[in-house]
């Protein structure tokens, strides 16, 4: 039997951002106008009439204006009563003109205010929502929540069990996409619920120890491909998404990628021990009557009123629960483990390839394997690190509260680089006389299946013409669950020649940070077996006929990566960068012949 959870979350924004310019037509800003209440609000009521109409219940998130408006407040005490509808907080839609009197900035976003301050809203958020309701909530959420802010409102307000916490791939792509001026960066997270460390937002518990003590969802479902590639805010099950991404018939007015997009996480059971997943986080600002993303307001109101028909519908045929946020923890906790993964074969719905993308998310790192790149990695988080990230006014990330990587193939060049230097990724080349092939050019399909506790992925076999030779090679990928570790396979099927040998090089192309920018370097040490180097831009390079162990330590995010080979004639090396390909190489290589194989270990520790 599997469950397909759905959390619909509404909120009564009523100062929506961006929305008094539009409704204000030019005139000097004032974030009191009343038409710009008045419209808010209705909008609240029908998103909520529109949800309770398909029989589906939702989490209404008062905003800190809403509190200071009686009908707001009537509508979420009448809705509990009667649809079950859970009365929560949310942190965003703080800007009113009681809260710009009272702090004294525009500032929005929770996390970037100074821990101070995120104190002080806290608390008066918190006891603004108990003076009028006389109870304080069990769920709360922002886009993004840090740990600090998380940890406190914890301490502080124990019942708070569930949070939106993080929205996924929300980083440079984002940032770029809205003209460069979206400055708040949260790359790197989990794109489905977890439970965060009290470390780190991003990096789930590994234990009772780490656990923050909440169950965290994402501001939003996002496509976990499309997105990848582009920007997350036009790929989403929320309708504002793909309107504004214009994936819609403009003569019909049709919409099938989202229902598509539902489904695809509908399908996320298989991997997920009959588990899936969806959210729908929606303000009003986007339901506006002068409509938004060059679609007009009756084209914004029939995909509302149609995605939320679909998950009706999805429940009365008995395909789909709703949940309340708050409802939704407590299942949560019943139904994951710790350690248990978050699995994703995704393949593109949207442009008609055959691409797929394969996620894994654990307490120890969060892994995208590109099978359009022979099953390369291209994306890399150590959360085995839980590295403590302060975020906001008065630490070193005001506005970055991304999770860094060892790999990123969009920011970090992947595969696919310039004349010179490399980008980083996970992949192996074939080598046979003086021929050199990346499996990065070798496109192929995916498997999953589960054997105990082992997440395995099959891919198809891939065939590599070397100029008198043919070699049909075929990866496997595996992820044990608690291990920290990818093991990866080649197994050498056939030869067009059963007397030839072939090189096989078993290679990491690495760096650290979180944006297209690199990081100062030195200060890491490679490791080759015994043999020691500090990264100095020197472009050295050592080896080592069966070395034990590659390594990386990088300080900067307490992180230390290695490989280990299967077989002890394998040679390891490791290869500092330059400063104009700032990277580091770890890697084995080891001569196979017909019907052998070989496997390596990719691990992630934290360094102290």
């Amino acid at each position: 039997m599997s469950d397909f959870i759905v959390n619909i979350i509404h909120r009564p924004e009523m100062v929506p951002e961006y929305a008094e310019k539009v409704t204000g037509h030019g005139k000097e800003e004032d974030i009191g106008r009343t038409a710009l209440l008045t419209e808010s609000l209705d909008i609240f009521k029908y998103q909520q009439e529109t949800a309770h109409k398909n029989g589906l219940k939702t989490t209404i998130q008062m905003t800190y204006a809403s509190l200071f408006n009686e009908e707001a407040i009537q509508i979420a005490k009448e809705h509990h009563e009667k649809y079950g509808d859970e009365i929560s907080l949310s942190l965003l839609g703080l800007p009113c003109t009681e809260f710009r009197e009272k702090y004294k900035t525009k500032d929005f976003c929770i996390w970037m205010f100074s821990m101070e301050d995120k104190k002080r809203i806290v608390d008066d958020v918190f006891g603004k929502f108990h003076d009028t309701f006389g109870f304080y909530p069990e769920s709360t959420g922002s886009y993004y929540m840090d740990a600090d802010l998380t940890n406190y409102i914890k301490e502080k307000y124990p019942m708070v069990k569930c949070a939106v916490a993080t929205c996924w791939e929300e980083g440079p792509k984002a940032y770029h996409t809205c003209n460069n001026s979206w400055y708040t960066f949260m790359d790197g997270g989990p794109w489905n619920p977890w439970i965060p460390s009290k470390q780190n937002t991003h990096a789930p518990a590994a234990n009772e120890a780490e656990d923050s003590g909440i169950v965290a969802i994402p501001h939003l479902s996002r496509d976990l491909l499309a997105c990848y590639d582009g920007n997350g805010s036009n790929f989403g099950t929320h309708p504002q998404n793909v309107l504004r991404g214009m994936i819609y018939d403009t003569e019909t007015w049709d919409f099938p990628y989202l229902f598509n997009l539902i489904d695809q996480y509908r399908d996320l059971e298989k991997y997920n021990n009959g588990y899936a997943y969806n959210m729908m986080f929606v303000g009003p600002a986007w339901l506006n009557k002068m409509g938004r993303w060059e679609a007009p307001y009756e084209l914004l109101k029939k995909s509302y009123e149609e995605g939320m028909a679909y998950y009706g519908n999805l429940k009365k045929e008995g395909k789909l629960i709703d949940m309340t946020m708050a409802e939704f923890a407590d299942y949560y906790r019943e139904k994951k483990t710790y350690e248990e993964p978050e699995c994703a074969l995704w393949r593109d719905i949207l442009y008609g390839s055959d691409k797929q993308l394969f996620w894994y998310c654990d307490p120890y790192m969060r892994v995208c394997v590109n099978m359009d790149q022979g099953g390369a990695i291209v994306d890399l988080r150590p959360y085995a690190a839980k590295l403590e990230w302060p975020v906001g006014i008065g630490t070193k990330h005001v506005t970055d509260a991304s999770y860094p990587f060892l790999i990123q193939e969009k920011y970090r060049a992947g595969y696919f680089t310039h004349y010179a230097g490399e980008g980083t990724i996970r992949s192996a080349k074939l080598k046979y006389k003086g021929e050199e092939v990346d499996l990065c050019l070798c496109r192929t399909k995916a498997h999953f299946t589960k054997e105990g506790k082992t997440r395995i992925l099959t891919l198809d076999p891939v065939e590599i013409e070397f100029y008198d030779l043919t070699v049909t090679l075929q990866s496997v990928i595996s992820f044990e669950e608690g291990s920290s570790d990818i093991k990866i396979e080649r197994k050498i099927l056939n030869m067009s020649n059963p007397d030839a040998e072939v090189e096989i090089n078993e290679y990491m192309v690495a760096c650290y940070g979180t944006t297209e920018y690199s990081e100062d370097m030195t200060g890491i040490t490679l490791a080759c077996g015994q043999e020691t180097l500090s990264y100095e831009y020197k472009c050295r390079e050592m080896e080592k006929e069966g070395a034990a162990e590659v390594s990386a330590v990088i300080p900067p995010i307490e992180t230390k990566v290695s490989m280990k080979a299967s077989n002890g004639e394998a040679v390891g090396y490791v290869k500092e960068g330059y400063a104009f390909s700032p990277m580091f190489t770890l890697g084995y290589t080891k001569n196979l012949k017909d019907k052998e194989e070989f496997a390596t270990w990719l691990r992630l520790e934290k360094a102290n």
